[in-house]
């Protein structure tokens, strides 16, 4: 037990600028040196913006809707998070030298750290962005729970830490506007969260166009049940509960909400206002634009 201590709610290390877990960035040549397949599928996030949620949907797609191979392993094995490196308990990187092609490839890193065999290759990338203010919430309730994250104090403490891109993975700003420019030049699908939970469907059909792939009807609305928020939050493969040492579930689910909105429960007036203002001055000039509630 000592040694999990040890690995648990240490500070953040910095690379290139960017904040990441400590056992990433004593790794850090082990991911920069990642070999990718051109049969790679990509998957980034920002942490909280849908990752779970796009990695059941591709898999569940992958396996044209066969519903008993997606619960072959848990998600985290069937998609594995290409830099996280923990000592003693995962090594993503290793993970995926062992996988069979076509793999799927989970990243949460901004576009400027992402090893360059994924864009030398020209493997296939899909991004999904969300609002941030429901990223803020969502990824503070996770810091609570996920171990591995330095502690995150108060709400209001985290909020600023938010803003200021103190947190794993940095800036939400800065990574969601470098993925949107960056689909200009590579093979990126940019999909929005809030879209998704609008029109499930839509978006579905926009990954099966983007990875040329083709489904009856009957394995599309299978694949769409199955990859409800409802569905997966009592799937033990998909919503974390097999991770248990190094997440606290009864602090809160993995799962919590999966909702577009929730920010409201949380924000003061005075937050709101000031984040708002904070948001306009990061976002100016760029053509993204979000909705933060549907």
């Amino acid at each position: 037990m000592d040694d999990k201590l040890d690995i648990f709610r240490r500070e953040l290390a910095d690379i290139q600028g960017v904040p990441l877990f400590w056992s990433i960035a004593e790794e850090w040549s082990q991911v920069e040196s990642f070999e990718a397949r051109p049969d790679d599928i990509l998957i980034s996030t920002y942490p909280k913006s849908g990752t779970t949620w796009v990695s059941e949907i591709l898999d569940l797609i992958y396996n044209n809707g066969d519903v008993e191979k997606c619960k072959r392993d848990a998600i985290y094995n069937r998609v594995p998070f290409m830099e996280l490196i923990i000592p003693g308990i995962t090594n993503g990187i290793e993970q995926l030298k062992n996988m069979q092609s076509p793999r799927l490839v989970k990243t949460h890193l901004p576009v400027q750290l992402l090893p360059s065999s994924l864009w030398k290759n020209d493997c296939k990338m899909i991004y999904v962005a969300r609002n941030a203010k429901d990223v803020a919430v969502s990824y503070y309730y996770f810091h609570q729970m996920a171990k591995i994250h330095p502690d995150p104090g108060t709400w209001e403490e985290f909020l600023h830490n938010f803003m200021a891109g103190n947190v794993c993975f940095g800036s939400w700003y800065d990574h969601v506007k470098g993925w949107w420019e960056k689909r200009k030049d590579y093979r990126i699908l940019y999909l929005f969260y809030e879209d998704m939970k609008e029109d499930p469907k839509c978006s579905l059909h926009k990954l099966l166009k983007f990875l040329e792939k083709e489904l009856p009807e009957e394995t599309v609305d299978k694949i769409l049940y199955h990859s409800s928020f409802d569905v997966m939050k009592q799937n033990p493969s998909a919503n974390y509960t097999t991770m248990a040492s190094e997440m606290d579930h009864s602090v809160s689910p993995f799962m919590r909400k999966g909702i577009s909105g929730d920010w409201k429960n949380h924000f003061t007036v005075a937050q709101y206002e000031r984040f708002e203002e904070d948001y306009a001055k990061k976002m100016k000039g760029s053509t993204l634009q979000f909705r933060s509630e549907i």
